[in-house]
């Protein structure tokens, strides 16, 4: 054993034994090898003495490579050297007569090198340097079987590295694909099938591992190769009797199978295509798909039928002749039976869509009106179908059930992959309602009917077949129960299926419930019906909380459709509801897994929705209230009363349930009108402020917990709708509160809640604003700073996100003053302090802000104020100072310097839109200053940007005039044309 030898076992050893250090000396030995000029010579001699696969696997490597990068520069002595020895080698040969090796008595990895090896010489030397590769190949052949095998990994070695376009290829690599295969077709490719034959009918019946090799080969280049060599009287007959004889082995079986796959998936004008699939008679091997679905035979007998099915489908579609298409339609029915048993029984190729071919199928039904028997009986097979895919694999029944990480995933899963099966529903109701009907009712029958636990899978699978129906259906056909509807929505309602308890059964049945809702509105004998299935514990008394939760929500969605139709049930409904209303408020409400849209509190919207009916007698009506409020209140009255003694364990949960009251309370204003509360029943409303007057004491007792904080404010706004103006008296202590300790966070909300009584009440809310602006202002005013907010690296924590946030709500709370005609309220006495920074505030965001969209509300609150506190020209000054502000500093440098900056870009839409509102700055300006506003800028602004006399006149002439979309087309050009000369070197002051 030489050096190298020893070294290539080292750089191999996967013992453990050998260290890494050497393992790196070994390889860079080996690399030190590869540059060497006869490195060619070295591999074939290795190949041809040594018995040690690790070297034969080093050489062959080896070769490979330098073939590959050096090809170009080796001279022709070598190119023919390692030509010879190759392919000697590749024939059960050495390079001469002394050699003792034969790589193809080596292991597979060894052979499938050697014929990458010989790949990348037919890349670079086929046809035109060594043409008879393929021939010479072939009349080694007879040397049996091991040459066979080696000529087989050479012809799949070619189609994995140069002509299959499953992998990527490079333009170069196409050429080269397409260079070879015309020559293959020209010179050898009818002795390369003749040889294919020869070999499996030699060899069936001794070697069927071989025979399945030469046709998996053959496989490969059906797809290519004139069809015409393959189906014929001889080779055709041969494969089918491959894949029927019983007493051949699946491998070959299978082999045969996926040949006549690439035969019938082969490319061809549908005219040439259909008499080809017509006069294969497929129907031979239908009943191969019945025997042991796990096996491979079956697997490729299948995908063998459903490449078939896809074949037929598409000359349906695409030939136009009556006759085609009879003959088409012939070949699909007698070949669908077994392809939906294949679609429900076996493992299907992947390269097979289950949807789009049933998808593409039901397309073609539709031009078949009215449908034939043989259809009708297709459409009930397709259901079929649909129902085994979207039923849930009995091994997840648990995890579904509890809902843990591999449940949620399976279900995520599932949810999408039924996507595409739901719309082929649909689309198969549309072209057969009665035959879906009939499925549906006959799988939901059958559910019903069993009487065990097994099946939950099923009975989920027929309700969310039910439920999917409910989208092909319109609503007229809905509300009048048409078909089979009538039958099955009381069928639904009347179920108590035995595995109700099931998580996925128990909401599956009841969104279809609810989906079905239309019917039941126009069937009112079903109503009662309807509320069990809620009320009971197959909805908000099922005893998994995730069910209850979407059965509450589900309900309130149910009363506002039903509404009125339920006053007569108010009384039954109220008693079933007792412990769950309860419960909502005593629960541990801590648990996060309980958070969220669906937390419960739908249920006190959807009984809010049914006493708070104009239709339901005034006396019940406020006793039905006071019987929900009352023992809430008490509730709070009573943490609020012992908040001295809290333990700081306690804490956590009491504020929990303090939470979960005002959001129950919230939820349940939601039933009552503005009208009904303040002006035809204000008991009703009397209530309500003494609820407001409860909650709002938990800002006092507790002006520091945040949570607590939010969810009042959150019910202040929702009396805000509810009580309309009389619940004035109450805002200005719960303003004081919110304001009280108020972290940036808090004072958006707060801003928030006063821009929704602005713009509910306009000028009604002035005294109120009044009093508690100056503290809004001062609070925030210490809290962001006058100029920009820091950026850059560092600056994206959190405070300074929720600075950014308030800053833009005080904006937004600016805007909403200004335009509701409450401007005054700057003025105030107390507030007058605060005017100016306010300015300083609005002009240096107008002028810089990185939001394009806050810098044009600033400009617009601007804009309001010019023509809020300014007279005509000569005019006396309602705020003294304010008209040479604007003309000073809001003029030049907003709408001149901020615009000179290259930030300042033109062809973004929301910049454009700021730009118009610049423009109109500047004409209502001197619409109120006149001579004073054009003055200033013309001969302060305009020479400072270096603004030439000629263009500063138009400007002049511009504002001037009536037209605004003049002036706004010139000033860009101005704009652009000073940004030119600047180069944006002016800076805004």
């Amino acid at each position: 054993m030489d050096d190298l030898e020893k070294a290539i076992l080292i750089m191999f050893d996967e013992s453990g034994t050998v260290d890494s250090e050497l393992k790196q000396k070994a390889k860079d030995y080996c690399d030190k090898i590869k540059e060497e000029q006869a490195i060619c010579s070295v591999c074939i001699e290795k190949l041809c003495f040594s018995n040690l696969v690790q070297v034969q696997f080093w050489c062959l490597q080896t070769l490979h490579e330098v073939i590959r990068v050096r090809y170009s520069s080796m001279s022709l002595d070598e190119r023919y050297l390692i030509r010879k020895s190759v392919f000697s080698i590749a024939c059960f040969g050495g390079f001469d007569d002394k050699s003792t090796v034969r790589v193809l008595e080596g292991p597979a990895f060894i052979k499938n090198k050697l014929a990458q090896v010989l790949v990348t010489l037919i890349y670079f030397e086929y046809p035109l340097v060594w043409s008879s590769v393929f021939v010479d190949f072939l009349s080694q052949l007879s040397k049996g079987a091991m040459v066979i095998d080696m000529f087989c990994r050479v012809l799949n070695a070619l189609d994995e590295e140069l002509i299959n376009l499953d992998y990527p290829r490079t333009p170069e690599e196409l050429a080269v694909a397409a260079r070879v295969k015309d020559a293959m077709r020209q010179q050898c490719v009818a002795q390369i099938v003749r040889a294919w034959y020869d070999i499996v009918s030699m060899y069936r019946n001794s070697d069927e591992e071989l025979c399945a090799s030469v046709l998996e080969s053959m496989r490969r280049y059906i797809s290519w190769i004139d069809i015409g060599l393959i189906v014929n009287d001889a080779f055709i007959p041969l494969l089918f009797e491959l894949v029927l004889v019983g007493g051949l082995s699946e491998q070959l079986r299978g082999a045969a199978a996926g040949c006549l796959s690439a035969v019938v998936s082969k490319r061809m004008d549908p005219q040439s295509k259909l008499p080809l699939l017509q006069s294969l008679q497929m129907r031979r091997v239908f009943g191969l798909v019945a025997q042991d679905s796990d096996s491979e035979l079956v697997s490729n007998v299948a995908a063998l039928l459903t490449g078939y099915a896809v074949e037929v489908l598409e000359c349906f579609k695409r030939l136009n002749s009556e006759d085609a298409k009879g003959v088409s339609m012939e070949l699909l029915n007698e070949v669908l039976p077994s392809v939906f048993y294949v679609m429900q029984n076996c493992e299907l190729d992947s390269t097979f869509s289950i949807v789009q071919f049933l998808s593409g199928y039901v397309a073609t039904m539709k031009t078949l009106s009215p449908l034939r028997e043989t259809q009708l009986l297709h459409v009930g097979q397709i259901l079929e179908v649909i129902r085994s895919q979207i039923r849930y694999d009995p091994m997840y029944r648990k995890n579904l059930d509890i809902l843990d990480k591999i449940g949620r995933e399976e279900e995520d899963r599932m949810v999408e992959f039924r996507k595409d099966l739901f719309v082929l529903l649909r689309n198969v109701g549309r072209v057969a309602p009665d035959v879906t009907q009939i499925f549906i009712r006959n799988s939901l029958a059958t559910a019903v009917g069993s009487s065990s636990n097994w099946n939950v899978e099923e009975v989920e699978a027929a309700l969310s077949l039910f439920y999917a129906f409910g989208e092909s259906i319109n609503g007229e056909a809905m509300r009048t129960g048409s078909g089979l509807l009538g039958e099955l929505v009381p069928m639904l309602l009347s179920t108590r299926f035995p595995c109700h308890s099931n998580r996925l059964v128990a909401l599956v049945y009841l969104e279809t419930v609810t989906r079905y809702m239309k019917f039941v509105q126009e069937n009112t004998q079903y109503i009662h019906m309807v509320l069990a299935a809620f009320l009971d514990e197959r909805g908000i008394h099922h005893p998994n909380v995730n069910v209850s939760r979407r059965a509450s929500y589900l309900f309130m969605r149910v009363v506002k459709l039903l509404k009125l139709k339920l006053v007569p049930f108010i009384e039954n409904i109220l008693q079933s509801l007792q412990d769950t209303v309860a419960g909502f408020t005593s629960m541990d409400y801590t648990s996060k897994e309980l958070s969220g849209s669906e937390d419960g509190s739908h249920i006190f919207e959807a009984i809010g929705l049914l006493i708070g009916m104009e239709d339901v007698p005034p006396a019940k009506q406020s006793d039905y209230l006071s019987s929900l409020l009352t023992p809430l209140c008490q509730q709070v009255e009573a943490l609020l009363r012992n908040a001295k003694v809290l333990t700081p364990e306690e804490a956590p949960q009491k504020f929990a349930n303090i939470q979960q009251i005002i959001v129950a309370i919230n939820s349940l204003s939601k039933g009552f009108s503005e009208r009904l509360v303040t002006a035809s029943r204000p008991a009703i409303g009397l209530m309500f402020k003494q609820t407001l007057d409860v909650l709002l004491q938990v800002l006092v007792v507790f002006p520091n917990v945040e949570a607590l904080r939010s969810k009042v404010t959150s019910f202040v706004h929702r009396m805000v709708d509810t009580l309309g103006a009389s619940v004035f008296p109450y805002l200005p202590k719960a303003l004081e509160q919110l304001l009280v300790d108020s972290e940036p966070k808090e004072l958006v909300g707060l801003l928030i809640l006063l821009n929704q009584l602005i713009c509910k009440f306009n000028t009604l809310f002035r005294d109120i604003l009044d009093e508690v602006f100056p503290a809004i202002a001062g609070r925030i005013l210490n809290v962001i700073p006058v100029d920009a907010l820091p950026s850059g690296p560092g600056s994206n924590t959190e405070e300074n996100r929720e600075l950014q946030e308030l800053q833009r709500t005080l904006y937004t709370f600016l805007h909403v003053i200004t335009t509701h005609d409450l401007s005054s309220v700057f003025l105030s006495p107390k507030s007058r302090s605060y005017l100016q920074p306010i300015m300083q505030l609005l002009l240096f965001t107008s002028c810089k802000h990185k939001d394009i969209l806050v810098r044009k509300v600033c400009v617009q609150i601007f804009i309001r104020l010019i023509r809020d506190w300014c007279a005509m020209p000569n005019g006396e000054e309602k705020v003294p100072g304010f008209q040479s502000f604007i003309i000073e500093n809001f003029a030049t440098n907003c709408c001149l310097y901020s615009l000179l900056d290259n930030s300042f870009e033109f062809r973004d839409a929301n910049t454009l839109v700021l730009f118009g509102e610049i423009v109109l700055a500047q004409k209502v300006m001197y619409e109120k200053f006149g001579n004073d506003f054009l003055v200033h800028f013309v001969s302060k602004g305009f020479p400072a940007a270096h603004c030439p006399q000629d263009l500063a006149e138009t400007y002049c002439q511009k504002l001037q005039g009536s037209d605004i979309k003049a002036l706004k087309s010139f000033y860009q050009s101005l704009i652009e044309n000073l940004r030119l000369q600047q180069n944006g070197s002016l800076v805004v002051r």
